[in-house]
Protein backbone atom coordinates (compact mmCIF):
# COMPACT_ATOMS: atom_id res chain seq x y z
CA UNK A 1 0.00 0.00 0.00
CA UNK A 2 1.58 3.39 -1.07
CA UNK A 3 1.96 6.02 2.06
CA UNK A 4 -0.19 9.36 2.18
CA UNK A 5 2.44 11.65 0.35
CA UNK A 6 0.97 14.86 2.37
CA UNK A 7 4.35 16.28 2.86
CA UNK A 8 6.60 13.39 0.83
CA UNK A 9 8.37 15.17 -2.12
CA UNK A 10 8.38 11.91 -4.59
CA UNK A 11 11.61 13.38 -6.18
CA UNK A 12 13.41 13.32 -3.27
CA UNK A 13 12.19 9.32 -2.31
CA UNK A 14 13.17 8.48 -5.59
CA UNK A 15 16.74 9.93 -4.91
CA UNK A 16 17.23 7.81 -2.07
CA UNK A 17 15.29 4.75 -3.48
CA UNK A 18 18.20 4.70 -5.69
CA UNK A 19 20.70 4.45 -3.11
CA UNK A 20 18.81 2.07 -0.93
CA UNK A 21 21.20 -1.10 -1.47
CA UNK A 22 24.42 0.92 -0.47
CA UNK A 23 22.72 2.17 3.11
CA UNK A 24 24.99 -0.11 5.14
CA UNK A 25 28.41 0.28 3.13
CA UNK A 26 30.42 2.24 5.17
CA UNK A 27 32.62 3.37 2.44
CA UNK A 28 29.14 4.37 -0.18
CA UNK A 29 27.18 6.98 -0.61
CA UNK A 30 25.92 7.39 2.62
CA UNK A 31 29.60 7.07 4.45
CA UNK A 32 29.11 10.53 5.51
CA UNK A 33 25.89 8.63 7.36
CA UNK A 34 28.12 6.54 9.25
CA UNK A 35 30.71 8.79 9.62
CA UNK A 36 28.08 11.01 11.78
CA UNK A 37 26.55 8.32 13.60
CA UNK A 38 28.52 8.13 16.05
CA UNK A 39 28.25 11.48 17.45
CA UNK A 40 24.15 11.59 16.63
CA UNK A 41 23.90 8.24 18.87
CA UNK A 42 25.61 10.13 21.10
CA UNK A 43 23.50 13.48 21.21
CA UNK A 44 20.28 11.53 20.72
CA UNK A 45 21.17 8.91 24.17
CA UNK A 46 22.10 11.77 26.42
CA UNK A 47 18.68 13.99 25.56
CA UNK A 48 16.93 10.39 25.51
CA UNK A 49 18.42 9.75 29.36
CA UNK A 50 18.13 13.02 30.43
CA UNK A 51 14.46 13.78 29.51
CA UNK A 52 12.85 9.97 30.81
CA UNK A 53 15.80 9.93 33.92
CA UNK A 54 17.73 6.88 32.27
CA UNK A 55 20.61 5.53 33.28
CA UNK A 56 22.91 5.04 30.02
CA UNK A 57 25.24 2.87 31.82
CA UNK A 58 22.51 0.33 32.39
CA UNK A 59 22.37 -2.94 29.88
CA UNK A 60 19.31 -1.67 28.44
CA UNK A 61 18.45 1.36 29.34
CA UNK A 62 15.79 2.75 27.45
CA UNK A 63 13.61 -0.50 27.91
CA UNK A 64 10.06 0.00 28.22
CA UNK A 65 9.94 3.28 25.91
CA UNK A 66 8.56 3.22 22.45
CA UNK A 67 10.98 5.41 19.14
CA UNK A 68 9.90 6.15 15.90
CA UNK A 69 12.80 6.83 13.55
CA UNK A 70 11.14 8.78 10.60
CA UNK A 71 12.89 8.39 7.90
CA UNK A 72 14.83 5.66 8.70
CA UNK A 73 16.26 4.64 5.95
CA UNK A 74 18.72 1.87 5.85
CA UNK A 75 18.27 1.52 9.80
CA UNK A 76 21.50 3.01 11.12
CA UNK A 77 20.29 4.77 13.98
CA UNK A 78 17.32 2.62 14.46
CA UNK A 79 19.62 -0.91 14.83
CA UNK A 80 21.68 0.90 17.57
CA UNK A 81 18.38 2.07 19.63
CA UNK A 82 17.12 -1.24 19.20
CA UNK A 83 20.49 -2.74 21.36
CA UNK A 84 19.71 0.20 24.34
CA UNK A 85 16.53 -1.25 24.64
CA UNK A 86 13.81 0.66 23.39
CA UNK A 87 11.05 -0.39 20.98
CA UNK A 88 11.39 0.92 17.83
CA UNK A 89 9.31 1.53 14.63
CA UNK A 90 11.71 2.70 11.41
CA UNK A 91 9.45 4.26 9.16
CA UNK A 92 10.45 5.57 5.49
CA UNK A 93 8.48 7.23 2.56
CA UNK A 94 10.92 5.16 0.33
CA UNK A 95 9.89 1.21 -0.45
CA UNK A 96 13.35 0.52 -1.48
CA UNK A 97 14.82 1.16 2.01
CA UNK A 98 12.59 -0.84 3.78
CA UNK A 99 13.71 -4.75 2.82
CA UNK A 100 17.66 -3.26 2.94
CA UNK A 101 16.74 -2.56 6.59
CA UNK A 102 14.82 -5.88 7.69
CA UNK A 103 17.17 -7.77 6.19
CA UNK A 104 20.21 -6.35 8.18
CA UNK A 105 18.53 -6.11 10.90
CA UNK A 106 17.28 -9.82 10.76
CA UNK A 107 21.44 -10.53 10.25
CA UNK A 108 22.06 -8.41 13.49
CA UNK A 109 19.50 -10.41 15.75
CA UNK A 110 17.30 -7.43 16.37
CA UNK A 111 13.76 -7.03 16.42
CA UNK A 112 12.43 -3.59 15.07
CA UNK A 113 9.10 -2.74 13.26
CA UNK A 114 9.87 -1.47 9.74
CA UNK A 115 7.48 0.33 7.88
CA UNK A 116 6.73 2.03 4.05
CA UNK A 117 4.51 4.99 5.45
CA UNK A 118 5.24 8.13 6.31
CA UNK A 119 4.42 11.00 9.83
CA UNK A 120 1.13 11.90 8.43
CA UNK A 121 0.14 8.09 7.63
CA UNK A 122 0.95 6.85 11.17
CA UNK A 123 -0.28 9.89 12.80
CA UNK A 124 -3.85 8.89 11.01
CA UNK A 125 -3.72 5.84 12.48
CA UNK A 126 -3.38 7.00 16.11
CA UNK A 127 0.06 6.09 16.78
CA UNK A 128 2.01 7.23 19.90
CA UNK A 129 5.74 7.35 20.72
CA UNK A 130 7.55 8.73 23.67
CA UNK A 131 10.29 9.53 21.30
CA UNK A 132 10.28 10.45 17.92
CA UNK A 133 14.32 10.80 16.18
CA UNK A 134 13.54 13.20 12.91
CA UNK A 135 17.25 13.01 11.07
CA UNK A 136 18.31 14.41 8.13
CA UNK A 137 14.88 14.53 7.05
CA UNK A 138 12.69 18.16 7.07
CA UNK A 139 14.98 19.57 4.12
CA UNK A 140 13.49 17.00 2.06
CA UNK A 141 9.95 17.56 2.72
CA UNK A 142 7.24 19.38 0.62
CA UNK A 143 6.12 21.15 3.86
CA UNK A 144 8.07 21.16 6.76
CA UNK A 145 5.37 22.81 9.47
CA UNK A 146 2.79 20.35 8.23
CA UNK A 147 5.09 17.39 8.56
CA UNK A 148 6.52 18.44 11.76
CA UNK A 149 3.22 18.81 12.91
CA UNK A 150 2.53 15.34 12.03
CA UNK A 151 5.65 14.17 14.27
CA UNK A 152 4.23 16.84 17.33
CA UNK A 153 0.72 14.19 16.78
CA UNK A 154 2.70 11.29 16.95
CA UNK A 155 4.68 12.05 20.33
CA UNK A 156 2.53 11.57 23.68
CA UNK A 157 2.53 14.18 25.91
CA UNK A 158 6.17 14.51 27.30
CA UNK A 159 7.55 12.96 24.47
CA UNK A 160 10.72 14.11 23.36
CA UNK A 161 11.19 15.10 19.20
CA UNK A 162 14.80 14.97 18.16
CA UNK A 163 15.55 16.68 14.78
CA UNK A 164 18.68 17.33 12.99
CA UNK A 165 19.02 19.17 9.42
CA UNK A 166 21.48 21.90 7.37
CA UNK A 167 21.60 25.33 8.19
CA UNK A 168 21.26 27.94 5.22
CA UNK A 169 23.74 30.49 4.72
CA UNK A 170 26.60 30.25 2.07
CA UNK A 171 29.11 28.19 4.24
CA UNK A 172 26.84 25.13 4.33
CA UNK A 173 26.45 25.90 0.84
CA UNK A 174 29.81 25.45 0.52
CA UNK A 175 30.09 22.45 2.51
CA UNK A 176 27.08 20.59 2.49
CA UNK A 177 26.51 20.60 -1.12
CA UNK A 178 29.66 22.15 -3.13
CA UNK A 179 32.10 19.87 -0.72
CA UNK A 180 30.11 16.88 -0.02
CA UNK A 181 28.66 16.18 -3.73
CA UNK A 182 31.21 17.91 -6.12
CA UNK A 183 34.68 17.53 -4.27
CA UNK A 184 34.33 14.68 -2.02
CA UNK A 185 31.64 13.06 -3.80
CA UNK A 186 30.24 11.73 -0.54
CA UNK A 187 26.93 12.37 -2.21
CA UNK A 188 25.22 12.27 -5.69
CA UNK A 189 24.90 15.71 -7.01
CA UNK A 190 21.67 17.25 -6.71
CA UNK A 191 21.04 15.34 -3.25
CA UNK A 192 20.26 18.77 -1.21
CA UNK A 193 18.47 21.61 -2.52
CA UNK A 194 19.49 24.83 -1.04
CA UNK A 195 16.18 26.59 -0.57
CA UNK A 196 15.26 24.34 1.65
CA UNK A 197 17.70 24.33 4.06
CA UNK A 198 16.62 25.43 7.13
CA UNK A 199 18.00 27.79 9.94
CA UNK A 200 18.32 26.90 13.95
CA UNK A 201 16.25 29.76 14.27
CA UNK A 202 13.66 29.14 11.18
CA UNK A 203 13.65 25.44 12.88
CA UNK A 204 12.68 26.58 16.08
CA UNK A 205 9.92 28.52 14.79
CA UNK A 206 8.19 25.81 12.77
CA UNK A 207 9.01 23.04 15.77
CA UNK A 208 6.84 26.05 18.18
CA UNK A 209 3.84 26.58 15.89
CA UNK A 210 4.00 22.47 15.17
CA UNK A 211 3.07 22.62 19.14
CA UNK A 212 6.46 21.64 20.61
CA UNK A 213 8.78 23.39 22.90
CA UNK A 214 12.59 23.53 21.99
CA UNK A 215 14.67 22.70 24.71
CA UNK A 216 18.07 22.43 23.42
CA UNK A 217 20.46 22.61 19.80
CA UNK A 218 23.74 22.13 19.15
CA UNK A 219 25.99 22.00 16.11
CA UNK A 220 27.29 19.03 14.64
CA UNK A 221 30.91 19.73 13.41
CA UNK A 222 33.28 18.01 10.98
CA UNK A 223 36.89 18.19 11.42
CA UNK A 224 38.73 17.65 8.03
CA UNK A 225 42.09 17.23 10.22
CA UNK A 226 40.92 14.47 12.39
CA UNK A 227 38.00 13.13 9.94
CA UNK A 228 35.91 13.08 13.09
CA UNK A 229 32.84 14.51 14.05
CA UNK A 230 32.39 16.10 17.23
CA UNK A 231 28.87 17.86 19.31
CA UNK A 232 29.76 22.07 19.62
CA UNK A 233 27.34 24.70 21.77
CA UNK A 234 28.05 27.40 19.66
CA UNK A 235 29.43 26.22 15.95
CA UNK A 236 25.59 25.28 14.36
CA UNK A 237 27.02 26.94 10.80
CA UNK A 238 26.37 23.68 8.82
CA UNK A 239 24.98 20.74 10.63
CA UNK A 240 23.20 20.63 13.30
CA UNK A 241 20.52 18.88 15.54
CA UNK A 242 17.59 20.08 17.85
CA UNK A 243 15.74 18.77 20.84
CA UNK A 244 12.08 19.54 21.88
CA UNK A 245 9.32 18.32 23.90
CA UNK A 246 5.89 18.28 23.38
CA UNK A 247 3.90 20.14 26.77
CA UNK A 248 2.38 17.64 29.22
Amino acid sequence: MQPSLTTVDPAEVAKFEVMAAEWWDPRGKFKPLHMLNPCRLDYISRQIAAEFGRDLGAQKPFEGLRLLDIGCGGGLLSEPMARLGVTVVGADAAAGNIPVAQVHAAQSELEIDYRHTTAEALAEKGEVFDIVLNMEVVEHVADPLSYLTACQTLLRPGGLHICSTINRNPKAFAVAILGAEYVMRWLPRGTHEWHKFITPDELCGLLEKAGLSPIDRKGLVFNPLTWSWSISDKDLSVNYVTASSKPK
